[in-house]
């Protein structure tokens, strides 16, 4: 079914509603810590001016238990292409010049396209199901994210669920991604037993 312009826009806020704040698998990972380490993750909206339209996230995340610096730090445009709700993926030149800036999010004030790396096989399709009132995004059929970083060239599965989940109606954030064997198809890395199931611990404003 077509979407209008209003209901895409409606759709969208909604999506950006839900993503922005910071993550948490605790409960996840006490239940089963053979399979899922305890994970915190922050999407910390980005200064509008970054993107003509749409809503532009920071990402990155800790290993809790590890006591090691933030890492994956990557960005997330929300938009529209055609009649779909689209979530774009890029990188960062210096990562770690932005290591820590979820929780520090000033730093990201000088953050321009200059800085952003496009990941051009890193776009999810995003569909709402209103019944629900969550969303699903997953790449293209038999696509995956493709990327170089240094000297090493990566292949990820993407994909996440959110909406409110949890039995208290928390929204919950139910990450797939998952390192890819381009030749044999196996995880390298990433849940095998099923998605990180991150529950929304504080929100941050939309910008």
């Amino acid at each position: 079914m077509a979407l209008t312009s209003e209901a895409k826009s409606a759709y969208l806020a909604q999506l950006a509603k839900y993503l922005s704040g910071e993550f948490d698998n605790r409960q996840q990972s006490l239940a089963d810590p053979t399979w899922y380490l305890h994970l915190r993750v922050w999407n910390r909206p980005l200064p509008p001016a970054l993107f003509t339209e749409g809503y532009g996230f920071f990402i990155e995340q800790i290993s809790v238990a590890s006591g090691q610096a933030p890492y994956r730090q990557r960005i997330l445009h929300l938009t529209t292409q055609s009649n779909q709700l689209w979530g774009q993926y890029y990188g960062l030149k210096d990562p770690l010049a932005f290591r820590g800036s979820a929780t520090q999010p000033e730093r990201l004030a000088p953050l321009t396209q200059d800085d952003l790396v496009p990941l051009p096989t890193c776009g999810l399709e995003i569909d709402y199901t209103p019944a629900l009132q969550s969303f699903s995004a997953r790449l293209p059929a038999d696509t995956l994210c493709s990327f170089t970083y240094g000297d090493t060239t990566s292949h990820i599965r993407l994909g996440f669920d959110i909406g409110p989940q949890s039995p208290e109606g928390r929204v919950v954030l139910r990450v797939h991604d998952r390192g890819i064997d381009p030749d044999t198809g196996k995880t390298t890395w990433g849940p095998q037993m099923g998605p990180f199931h991150l529950v929304k611990q504080q929100s941050f404003a939309a910008a």
